[in-house]
């Protein structure tokens, strides 16, 4: 968090945050006036608050702003918000001493000193008997260990303030630690000082975010040739999996790497840089994406850090929600999130395995665009190249996000990429025409015109589920936009899935044709090996009363539907039921990946995965079992793979049988149905729901659908043995109002190559409702300025 002196003037401010960061070592070169790192008299004519890309556009066509003073309006939100935003829990609630923290926009992060006593997170704390807690406190970094950060359970801090979104800033002398400072001064500053890296000579010849941006002013001025530079002057942000030759990339891990800025971009990175895209920021994330995983093995955690919604890392911290900084913004691309939405950077780059885009996206209130497997290069990143892996887009808007996919398609090679294999798709996967030629706009409503009239789009029940009390607001809610909105307001024809937990819908029709219909067919013909597998009991996985599921004439009645598929099997645990063994559920193999990438980096210290796990500190001590386990897994063989690759296939297929059967075309669903959680909180229920399209490699977008007030709030609970603590709630709990609204929102999915079509719907939906909403707290940096915080 920042610590700021009351009612100094905004002049006062910036030539305060001007000397800090001169001397903080940042080097800039001597053009860099003071005025250059201040609010200038063009940047207050434009708002970059809610400025969407055509807006930036506009701003320096007409002359409103420069590229220049775009950036630093970015940097000046950082300095003011970007700060920490969470309070350790400790034994004793009492206070830690002052520390601080990497530079970030000119200013050393100062951490709160006030704490949370464990015993008022944790009911019955004398009574716990498990491990030791992973409880908080101040530990020195292990990639720079004159700087310190958060380590063990923290609580995010209400109305603080500040995010702590951006891990760092392409900003001179704080882009790197191993060129930190004056070894990263400009070429025109004259010789490094002694005792500087030898590799810092290098780096230091590339500019900065603000550099950059007085280069293309310089370049182009007022007209900048968009149809070349479609991202022209865009200020992004990338997960930190994602290298970036200008900025430090270590998977938002704590790594001490000889170099930690690697020696080229990721293929998304260097796309959107040479469409004239600022490459500004690493966003805040948990390290490896959502952590290395446990293969098993002889190394255990020593210590239990409670599950509670945490999107940790061990360099950069947690990152907090922009509508209530109390409130999980969603992991694993959780920075991403909170930048786009609280206005830090115009676009980000997230990654998703399982929900870490669209989550962040939902939690925050912005739109997310994932595309079909291979269309987005580079998959998930470092350490992060499986089937299920992949980049995606944030943005405040869909139609933003679109146009970011348009530009990361290369001229040359489409959206091929040599380094990923799983770019090589059918041509007929990919849109012939730009993919922004889909969007529907506020004109295509106008006289009460349904841009989706006549298209089908079917409710997936099963993630409509009222599991508890706390899931029934947001389910009402979405479903009452469903009819009101897709189908009245837009002219969407609608069905329903069939679930026996969600009662049937008499004004929605049924699916005639159901994912279990589909699997009967496909499993005897493309997997009947499935009905082998049996539980730890040894009873068969797939087994049906009064049916022997192992004799051909089973198999070839249910190939026909004439026979019944177990009820256990359903479209939501189809990548996981009765699968074979694999190291981790997903089957990746963290530490083969990782190898690949460290061959091709050439660090001098970090060669190998055990080299990165024996320099890093881990987000909690789980983290750091798991990755000893993978560096001691000598089985790199797994069978699991094959089966993975297998019922992804047949996953999609089924869907896709089933779009194709009942004349579908898209599917709709609430992106979640509880309400947002506390950090370091207790949640009942699934925080995001899907389980289908990262698996099956199918595209989605998530826009906002509104907002939400009412919570029935889960409670942490001893488990039976007192050994851990579990997410609960009690009996009679009432619905209460959260103390802020919170957004919601709504996703749509279709099978591969769909794009257009959910662009079509997800865009038709933004413009029928304008349900995008800035979070309040995080307004204008002049406005904020002017008034005093300090640390709590």
């Amino acid at each position: 968090m920042r610590v700021r002196i009351g009612l100094m003037s905004l002049e006062g401010l910036i030539a305060t945050a001007v000397a800090g960061s001169l001397a903080c070592g940042r080097g800039a070169p001597s053009s860099r006036s003071s005025a250059s790192l201040g609010a200038s008299p063009t940047s207050a004519r434009f708002a970059i608050e809610e400025a969407t890309i055509d807006n930036i556009h506009g701003a320096i066509r007409s002359g409103q702003t420069t590229c220049q003073a775009i950036v630093q309006a970015y940097i000046d939100r950082a300095r003011a918000y970007n700060g920490i935003c969470t309070a350790l829990v400790t034994a004793d609630g009492r206070d830690v001493p002052r520390a601080s923290g990497p530079v970030r926009a000119g200013e050393p992060l100062t951490f709160p000193t006030k704490t949370t006593k464990a015993s008022t997170v944790f009911p019955d704390l004398n009574q716990y008997r498990g491990k030791p807690l992973d409880l908080g406190r101040m530990e020195p970094t292990i990639s720079d260990p004159s700087v310190m950060a958060q380590a063990g359970m923290r609580v995010g801090i209400p109305n603080v303030g500040q995010l702590n979104a951006l891990a760092t800033l392409n900003i001179r002398g704080e882009r790197s630690v191993t060129c930190k400072g004056a070894f990263d001064a400009h070429p025109s500053q004259g010789p490094l000082p002694s005792g500087a890296p030898a590799v810092c000579e290098e780096f230091r010849k590339q500019p900065d975010a603000l550099e950059r941006a007085t280069e293309l002013d310089a370049q182009f001025g007022r007209n900048p040739d968009l149809a070349a530079l479609p991202m022209y002057c865009i200020v992004a942000a990338f997960k930190d999996p994602f290298d970036t030759k200008d900025m430090r990339t270590t998977a938002n891990s704590d790594v001490a790497f000889g170099m930690d800025v690697p020696p080229f971009d990721a293929t998304v990175v260097a796309r959107l840089r040479a469409k004239g895209a600022i490459i500004y920021a690493k966003s805040n994330a948990h390290e490896f994406n959502a952590g290395p995983g446990d293969p098993g093995g002889k190394a255990q955690s020593r210590t239990n850090a409670v599950a509670g919604g945490q999107a940790i890392s061990a360099w950069a911290g947690q990152a907090c929600n922009p509508y209530d900084t109390e409130r999980v913004p969603r992991g694993s691309s959780s920075g991403s999130g909170v930048a786009v939405s609280a206005n830090l950077v115009t676009i980000g780059i997230c990654e998703q395995t399982v929900t870490s885009c669209q989550g962040p996206a939902s939690r925050n209130g912005i739109a997310s665009l994932l595309t079909t497997k291979g269309i987005m290069p580079d998959s998930g990143g470092i350490g992060n190249q499986w089937f299920a892996d992949r980049a995606g887009i944030h943005a405040r808007t869909l139609a933003d996000a679109t146009k970011v996919l348009d530009a990361v398609k290369d001229p040359s090679t489409g959206y091929y990429d040599p380094r990923d294999p799983f770019t090589a798709l059918p041509k007929a996967l990919i849109s012939d025409r730009p993919y922004v030629s889909s969007v529907v706009n506020n004109g295509a409503l106008a006289g009460g015109q349904k841009p989706l009239q006549g298209m089908r789009i079917a409710i997936l029940r099963e993630h409509m589920v009222k599991r508890t009390p706390n899931h029934e607001a947001i389910s009402d809610q979405v479903d009452r936009e469903i009819k009101a909105v897709l189908r009245d307001k837009l002219g969407a024809d609608l069905v329903e899935t069939v679930t026996p937990a969600y009662p049937d819908d008499p004004d929605v029709p049924n699916v005639k044709y159901t994912f279990v219909d589909a699997l009967s067919e496909l499993l005897p013909r493309l997997m009947p090996e499935i009905f082998r597998r049996r539980d730890t009991k040894g009873q068969l996985l797939f087994g049906v009363p009064g049916y022997d599921v192992l004799s051909y004439d089973y198999l070839r009645k249910l190939s026909n539907r004439k026979a019944p598929l177990t009820d256990r099997l359903t479209i939501l645990n189809f990548e996981t039921y009765a699968a074979e063994p694999c190291y981790i559920v997903r089957c990746n193999d963290v530490a083969f990946d990782i190898d690949r990438y460290l061959a091709a980096r050439n660090d001098a210290t970090i060669k190998t995965f055990a080299d990165w796990v024996s320099h890093a500190r881990f987000r909690d001590d789980a983290s750091r079992a798991g990755a000893e386990n993978w560096v001691a897994l000598k089985d790199h063989l797994a069978p699991g793979k094959a089966d993975r690759l297998a019922r992804s296939y047949i996953g999609r297929l089924a869907l896709q049988r089933v779009m194709a059967e009942n004349g579908i075309a898209a599917f709709v669903h609430p992106e979640n149905t509880v309400p947002t959680p506390k950090i370091q909180g207790p949640n009942v229920g699934d925080i995001s729901l899907d389980g289908i399209t990262p698996f099956f490699q199918l595209p989605r977008v998530v826009v906002p659908a509104g907002m939400n007030d009412i919570v029935v709030e889960p409670q942490y609970a001893l488990n039976d043995a007192k050994t851990d603590y579990i997410a609960t709630i009690a009996q009679n709990t009432p619905k209460t109002k959260l103390p802020h609204p919170m957004p919601i929102a709504i996703t749509f999915f279709a099978g591969q190559g769909d794009e257009p079509t959910l662009i079509k719907i997800g865009t038709a939906y933004e413009a029928a409702t304008h349900y995008r909403t800035p979070p309040p707290a995080f307004g204008p940096v002049a406005k904020r300025l002017g008034q005093a915080t300090s640390s709590p």
